[in-house]
Protein backbone atom coordinates (compact mmCIF):
# COMPACT_ATOMS: atom_id res chain seq x y z
CA UNK A 1 0.00 0.00 0.00
CA UNK A 2 1.59 3.32 -1.04
CA UNK A 3 1.49 6.47 1.04
CA UNK A 4 1.49 10.12 -0.02
CA UNK A 5 3.78 12.59 1.74
CA UNK A 6 1.79 15.37 3.40
CA UNK A 7 3.49 18.48 4.83
CA UNK A 8 1.47 19.58 7.85
CA UNK A 9 1.39 22.35 10.45
CA UNK A 10 -0.08 21.53 13.87
CA UNK A 11 -1.02 23.99 16.65
CA UNK A 12 -1.26 23.27 20.36
CA UNK A 13 -2.77 26.21 22.29
CA UNK A 14 -1.71 26.16 25.96
CA UNK A 15 -3.70 27.70 28.85
CA UNK A 16 -2.32 29.26 32.03
CA UNK A 17 -3.35 26.00 33.76
CA UNK A 18 -0.99 23.99 31.49
CA UNK A 19 -3.87 22.48 29.55
CA UNK A 20 -3.85 22.04 25.78
CA UNK A 21 -6.81 22.68 23.51
CA UNK A 22 -7.46 19.54 21.44
CA UNK A 23 -10.05 18.55 18.88
CA UNK A 24 -12.04 15.35 18.91
CA UNK A 25 -12.58 13.81 15.50
CA UNK A 26 -13.25 10.61 13.67
CA UNK A 27 -11.83 9.20 10.46
CA UNK A 28 -14.73 8.98 7.97
CA UNK A 29 -13.55 5.42 7.21
CA UNK A 30 -14.08 4.54 10.90
CA UNK A 31 -17.26 6.33 12.00
CA UNK A 32 -17.83 6.38 15.73
CA UNK A 33 -14.16 5.82 16.64
CA UNK A 34 -13.52 9.15 18.36
CA UNK A 35 -10.04 10.36 19.26
CA UNK A 36 -8.40 13.57 20.50
CA UNK A 37 -5.66 15.29 18.52
CA UNK A 38 -4.06 18.59 17.70
CA UNK A 39 -5.41 21.39 15.57
CA UNK A 40 -3.86 21.51 12.10
CA UNK A 41 -3.55 20.01 8.69
CA UNK A 42 -1.93 20.17 5.29
CA UNK A 43 0.18 23.08 4.10
CA UNK A 44 -1.19 24.47 0.85
CA UNK A 45 1.15 24.96 -2.14
CA UNK A 46 3.13 28.18 -1.71
CA UNK A 47 2.03 28.57 1.91
CA UNK A 48 4.54 28.90 4.75
CA UNK A 49 4.32 26.64 7.80
CA UNK A 50 3.37 29.62 9.98
CA UNK A 51 0.66 30.76 7.57
CA UNK A 52 -0.69 27.20 7.40
CA UNK A 53 -0.72 26.91 11.20
CA UNK A 54 -2.65 30.18 11.55
CA UNK A 55 -5.09 29.23 8.76
CA UNK A 56 -5.75 25.80 10.28
CA UNK A 57 -6.27 27.36 13.72
CA UNK A 58 -8.80 29.80 12.25
CA UNK A 59 -10.59 27.18 10.11
CA UNK A 60 -10.82 24.50 12.78
CA UNK A 61 -11.54 26.65 15.85
CA UNK A 62 -12.47 30.17 14.71
CA UNK A 63 -9.50 31.48 16.73
CA UNK A 64 -7.37 34.23 15.17
CA UNK A 65 -3.74 33.74 16.13
CA UNK A 66 -0.64 35.77 15.34
CA UNK A 67 2.72 34.62 14.03
CA UNK A 68 4.45 36.17 17.04
CA UNK A 69 2.51 33.93 19.42
CA UNK A 70 3.68 30.71 17.73
CA UNK A 71 6.73 28.76 18.86
CA UNK A 72 8.03 25.75 16.93
CA UNK A 73 8.67 23.06 19.53
CA UNK A 74 8.46 19.69 17.81
CA UNK A 75 8.82 18.01 14.45
CA UNK A 76 8.42 14.42 13.35
CA UNK A 77 7.04 12.17 10.65
CA UNK A 78 4.32 9.60 11.16
CA UNK A 79 1.96 7.47 9.12
CA UNK A 80 -1.80 7.89 9.22
CA UNK A 81 -4.95 7.13 7.25
CA UNK A 82 -7.89 9.39 6.48
CA UNK A 83 -10.98 8.26 4.63
CA UNK A 84 -9.20 5.22 3.21
CA UNK A 85 -6.12 7.10 1.92
CA UNK A 86 -2.71 6.51 3.50
CA UNK A 87 -0.26 9.33 4.24
CA UNK A 88 3.12 10.04 5.74
CA UNK A 89 2.89 13.34 7.60
CA UNK A 90 5.92 15.60 7.81
CA UNK A 91 4.60 17.56 10.77
CA UNK A 92 5.81 20.78 12.37
CA UNK A 93 4.22 21.52 15.74
CA UNK A 94 3.67 25.02 17.09
CA UNK A 95 2.75 25.95 20.66
CA UNK A 96 1.01 29.18 21.60
CA UNK A 97 -0.42 30.68 24.78
CA UNK A 98 -4.20 31.03 24.76
CA UNK A 99 -6.85 32.16 27.23
CA UNK A 100 -8.88 29.17 28.36
CA UNK A 101 -12.13 31.14 28.06
CA UNK A 102 -11.78 31.59 24.29
CA UNK A 103 -14.80 30.73 22.16
CA UNK A 104 -14.32 27.83 19.74
CA UNK A 105 -16.31 27.71 16.51
CA UNK A 106 -16.49 25.00 13.87
CA UNK A 107 -18.01 27.36 11.27
CA UNK A 108 -14.81 27.38 9.16
CA UNK A 109 -14.36 23.62 8.81
CA UNK A 110 -13.56 22.25 5.37
CA UNK A 111 -16.31 20.06 3.84
CA UNK A 112 -14.46 16.82 4.67
CA UNK A 113 -14.16 17.91 8.32
CA UNK A 114 -17.84 18.78 8.85
CA UNK A 115 -19.39 16.03 10.94
CA UNK A 116 -15.95 14.49 11.54
CA UNK A 117 -14.54 17.18 13.84
CA UNK A 118 -17.03 16.96 16.66
CA UNK A 119 -15.70 18.63 19.83
CA UNK A 120 -13.02 20.82 21.39
CA UNK A 121 -11.75 20.46 24.93
CA UNK A 122 -8.89 21.54 27.16
CA UNK A 123 -6.82 18.57 28.37
CA UNK A 124 -3.83 18.00 30.61
CA UNK A 125 -1.42 15.44 29.23
CA UNK A 126 -1.99 13.20 32.27
CA UNK A 127 -5.77 13.30 31.88
CA UNK A 128 -5.52 12.38 28.20
CA UNK A 129 -3.15 9.51 29.02
CA UNK A 130 -5.63 8.17 31.58
CA UNK A 131 -8.53 8.61 29.15
CA UNK A 132 -6.75 6.63 26.44
CA UNK A 133 -8.42 8.37 23.49
CA UNK A 134 -5.44 10.24 22.01
CA UNK A 135 -5.09 10.02 18.24
CA UNK A 136 -1.52 8.78 18.78
CA UNK A 137 0.41 7.35 21.72
CA UNK A 138 2.87 10.27 21.44
CA UNK A 139 0.21 12.96 21.96
CA UNK A 140 0.54 13.35 25.77
CA UNK A 141 4.32 13.79 25.48
CA UNK A 142 3.87 16.29 22.62
CA UNK A 143 1.42 18.17 24.86
CA UNK A 144 3.99 18.29 27.67
CA UNK A 145 6.56 19.68 25.23
CA UNK A 146 4.07 22.36 24.10
CA UNK A 147 3.47 23.41 27.70
CA UNK A 148 7.24 23.62 28.29
CA UNK A 149 7.70 25.72 25.14
CA UNK A 150 5.04 28.22 26.23
CA UNK A 151 6.32 28.33 29.82
CA UNK A 152 9.90 28.93 28.58
CA UNK A 153 8.68 31.93 26.55
CA UNK A 154 6.74 33.29 29.52
CA UNK A 155 9.75 32.84 31.82
CA UNK A 156 11.87 34.76 29.32
CA UNK A 157 9.26 37.52 29.15
CA UNK A 158 8.70 36.84 25.43
CA UNK A 159 4.89 36.93 25.24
Amino acid sequence: MSSSLRLTARVLPVSDADEVLLLQDQDPAEPGVLRWGSIGGAVDPGESLVDAALRELREETGIEGTSGALTVFHWFTYEFSWDGAHYVADATFFAMPLDRDVDVSFNGLEPAEIGNVVAARWWTASDLERDGTAVAAEMPEIMRAAVRAVRDRVDQGDT
